[in-house]
């Protein structure tokens, strides 16, 4: 198997070393959190903490995302191998118009493991390094399917085309349909889950932060380039098993990259892609810290209908757990709904997973799922979808509800 596990006593960095010699090997392979033959079912192979890959490393001197820079599209949507980690995310929520409801999760990542070029002919050798999770919530038959894939970035294995959006890995996809980008083919499947997708681009693109700059921490560099579209709408086919879904809804694109992000003093985050039945969008963030203050760097955006963005600041979002859920697998405990309150809009919203159990246990283990949304935006009821990610759960005390 690619993913190795890690014996207990090996360090957070140890782990990511056996992770980056794994992906190095020959091949991809699929990992799924159900137990498979040649699988470590020791929970002491502890799958290496998400939030790790997003902090610094002095010894190299990857390009940084420390000022604003000027956005190009589509080259923008391509790869920037100068930068330590990157990512293309997908996530939607969809519908036979019937009688069955999904959410879906389809995410590249580019991991550069060193600058220090590597030497040889060989056609196998790479520096870059893939990872990509595919994620599938079936809400109405309450079931959440979940796999992961690796690949080095060479012999045409795995990649990311420079200038366009084009980024795969084996026969997993996400690429650009025309020289204008959209509308963006998705086409994932393994362990009987499968999707082929259909994105039209909506919305216009949101730059978040200071006109795409992110700054996640008050150390220099620790920023990233980040955009989004928030509400793209949807169509193909879904399949689990041997049955296919044709179906319609609206996803959500973030792009990143970044060569350092995260403080020391920064466990995780819990992030927030709401679309509001009424064509508003709510993307938010909020940091949790060792010392369980506040962080400053905490952001949200709030998208109008007509694509205008207002830019949140971590003391105009008002985040409450209502409940917690734990993991049976992994014993970690997660929020499981929430109110979010944003006063300057008069919005209040209650959260809540489509299905409690949407934990991806794979080599890095965080709560990525599907959730709906109810509450009051100003005098009128409001409702809708979105996704919620949680990261970084399970190394400190378990959320309190409140």
């Amino acid at each position: 198997m690619i993913c190795l596990p890690a014996p207990a006593k090996h360090t957070c960095r140890s782990r990511a070393l056996l992770i980056l010699a794994a992906l190095a090997a020959p091949g991809c392979a699929d990992r799924n959190p159900q137990n498979s033959p040649g699988q470590s079912t020791d929970r002491s192979a502890q799958p290496f903490p998400v939030i790790e890959v997003l902090r610094g490393d002095p010894a190299q001197s990857f390009a940084q995302a420390d000022q604003p820079r000027q956005f190009q599209f589509p080259a923008d949507h391509g790869p920037h191998n100068e930068y330590r980690t990157e990512w293309w995310y997908f996530t939607g929520n969809v519908d036979n118009g019937k009688d069955r409801r999904f959410g879906y999760q389809l995410t590249f990542f580019r991991f550069r493991p060193t600058l220090k070029p590597r030497g040889g002919r060989s056609h196998w050798r790479a520096e870059q390094l893939y990872m990509a999770h595919l994620a599938l919530t079936d809400i109405d038959s309450q079931q959440f399917h979940a796999v992961e894939r690796f690949s080095r970035g060479a012999a045409g294995l795995a990649g990311a085309r420079v200038g366009t959006l084009h980024v795969w890995l084996d026969d997993w996809s996400a690429a650009a349909t025309s020289a204008r980008t959209f509308p963006l083919r998705l086409r994932a499947g393994a362990d009987g889950i499968s999707l082929d997708l259909s994105l039209e681009q909506g919305k216009g693109v949101v730059l978040h932060g200071d006109n795409g700059l992110s700054v996640k921490h008050a150390e220099p560099g620790n920023a990233s380039y980040y955009y989004s579209y928030t509400r793209m709408p949807t169509e193909g086919h879904i399949s689990i098993s041997d049955q296919t879904y044709t179906v319609r809804g609206n996803s959500w694109m973030d792009r990143e990259w970044s060569s350092s992000a995260l403080g020391k003093d920064q466990l995780g985050w819990d992030w927030f892609a709401l679309q509001l039945a009424s064509d508003y969008e709510l993307m938010y963030y909020r940091f949790r810290r060792t010392d369980a203050t506040r962080d400053r760097f905490s952001y949200g955006a709030v998208v109008f209908p007509d694509g205008r963005v207002d830019t949140l600041d971590f003391d105009e979002v008002e985040l409450d757990i209502l409940d917690t859920w734990q993991s049976p697998g992994s014993a970690v405990v997660y929020p499981a709904a929430w109110r979010l309150r944003v006063p300057k809009h008069e919005l209040d919203l209650n959260i809540r997973p489509a299905l409690a159990a949407q934990e991806l246990d794979l080599s890095f283990r965080y709560w990525e799922g599907a959730v709906e949304l109810s509450g009051a935006f100003g005098a009128a009821a409001i409702d809708g979808r979105g996704y919620v990610e949680l990261a970084g759960y399970g190394a400190t005390a378990a959320p309190r509800a409140r």
